[in-house]
């Protein structure tokens, strides 16, 4: 049993041609943060969870948030006393060892990946209709099977286009991204502007037409609050790429817990407001699964101008959630190459010390996933690898509390025995909450990559053999 609870040393140091630049500071971070919290989260599945609660969705965004705000506080404590790169992976590698670390690596891996592949095919759906006017692109070309077409090019392009600007440097992608979070911002303040004179309380009503508990409906979807709850969590998380950032970041014990608790906390203040408006200017069976409901909305009280130009902001500001997660993904992917669970060779940087090899591994993979698969799928089993590694890092925070309870933090969770039993619980609880069948392909997933772990990871991994 030795080996499956190696520890990784919290000392460790990389090899020579494995360091990654420090070049981010706290504004790249919240920058980083906002661009991956608000994106398709309000731009899209708001739709989605409309679709599953009815105007209920406020609460679904409510308790969802609250359950994202505890962990968030949790990975902020364990950010700043392990700043690292790996985020939950690392924790787990530090506090629970190496089969532990595996679990929640695999996990991560699931997260981002469908995380960039959903937002690329959400991109899609608002470049779609400019695409089509614009230059022709037949329809087929811009959807995935799924959808009765044969491909997402736009979805492929968009990631692609995201690889090389990380190629470029950690520090330039940081710095594009807080000037389109300016505009993202914008965008939606106008959106409010427009939307909140049309509110009508009628809208609200009946406010819970499927009830609180997940419920199977008559046509075969699952609906409810909670249910609702379930899918919408990844309108709030992103602050864990922050995290990953740990070692290209100059002041990490500092800056970690700004850009995490920061950029957390303004995005549920903008997702309130937002949902508010949006559920209250139309009724939610009006946009209820549209791919682009806010544009949908304006359009509905009369702002076909507002509806275009909000349709053209998405279309260039939704790649700074591609960006966060998949910067987040191949930090994740690194550091495992790095430890040897992963082919060491996928762990070598360049000489600006951008991790170039693992990029276009991350690229190729988000890239087939978002070509052919449909995105409240993709959504689905994002979030189970996402609860299962916030639940890690919350377990992780209590154990150090226990272990190493005078270890010094830069940031120390409030109420740490409320807080961190909340997050665990509360987590749990929304995994539970997903469709069965994604509980089947997340098992399946777990056990293909257990199978990994023990053909090749469990070999070479660097902990384990001492290298």
């Amino acid at each position: 049993m030795g080996r499956w609870n190696t520890r990784k040393r919290l000392d460790e140091t990389p090899r020579e041609g494995q360091a990654l630049a420090r070049t981010l500071s706290w504004p790249h971070l919240v920058a980083m943060g906002v661009g991956a919290i608000v994106g398709t989260g309000i731009l899209t599945l708001i739709g989605i969870g409309a679709d599953k609660a009815g105007p209920a969705v406020l609460l679904s965004f409510l308790i969802a948030g609250f359950v994202c705000a505890c962990a968030a506080l949790t990975y902020a404590e364990m950010a700043t006393m392990i700043p690292a790169s790996g985020s939950a992976y690392t924790y787990s590698y530090v506090v629970m060892g190496e089969i532990a670390a595996w679990i929640v690596g695999w996990s991560l891996i699931l997260e981002y990946s469908l995380v960039v592949s959903a937002v690329a095919v959400s991109w899609s759906g608002y470049a779609a209709p400019l695409l089509q006017n614009w230059i022709g692109m037949p329809m087929a070309l811009m959807q995935g099977p799924h959808a009765g077409g044969i491909a997402n090019l736009p979805a492929l392009f968009i990631i692609m286009a995201v690889g090389a600007l990380l190629i470029a440097g950690a520090r330039k992608s940081a710095s594009l991204t807080l000037l389109l979070v300016v505009v993202k911002l914008s965008a939606l303040a106008l959106f409010v502007w427009f939307a909140l004179p049309h509110f009508n309380a009628a809208n609200l009503e009946p406010f819970s037409p499927y009830g609180f508990t997940r419920a199977m409906g008559p046509d075969g979807v699952e609906r409810g609050i909670m249910a609702a709850a379930a899918i919408i969590f990844s309108a709030f998380y992103g602050f864990d790429a922050i995290a990953t950032a740990a070692e290209e970041t100059k002041n990490p014990k500092r800056d970690l817990a700004i850009g995490i608790i920061g950029s957390m906390f303004a995005c549920a203040a903008i997702y309130t407001l937002i949902a508010v408006a949006a559920l209250g200017a139309t009724p939610f069976t009006r946009f209820a699964n549209s791919p682009e409901p806010l544009a949908l909305i304006l359009r509905e009280i009369q702002q076909p101008g507002a509806a275009r130009f909000l349709a053209i902001t998405a279309v260039i500001t939704l790649p700074t959630v591609i960006m966060a997660f998949f910067y987040g993904q191949s930090r994740v992917f690194f550091v495992m190459a790095r430890d040897g669970l992963l082919p060491h060779g996928l762990s070598k940087v360049s000489a600006r010390g951008a991790p170039v090899r693992i990029t276009l591994f991350t690229v190729a993979i988000v890239g087939v996933i978002a070509v052919f698969l449909p995105l409240d799928e993709i959504v689905a089993l994002a979030n189970a690898g996402t609860l299962v590694a916030f639940t890690a890092v919350a377990v992780c925070m209590l154990i150090m509390r226990r272990r190493v309870p005078d270890a010094p933090r830069g940031f120390r969770t409030p109420l740490a025995w409320i807080i961190g039993p909340i997050a665990v619980l509360g987590c749990l609880y929304l995994l539970f909450s997903l469709p069965q069948t994604t509980h089947f392909g997340f098992l399946i997933w777990n056990l293909v990559g257990l199978g990994f772990y023990l053909l090749y990871g469990r070999r070479h991994s660097r902990a384990g053999t001492g290298g």
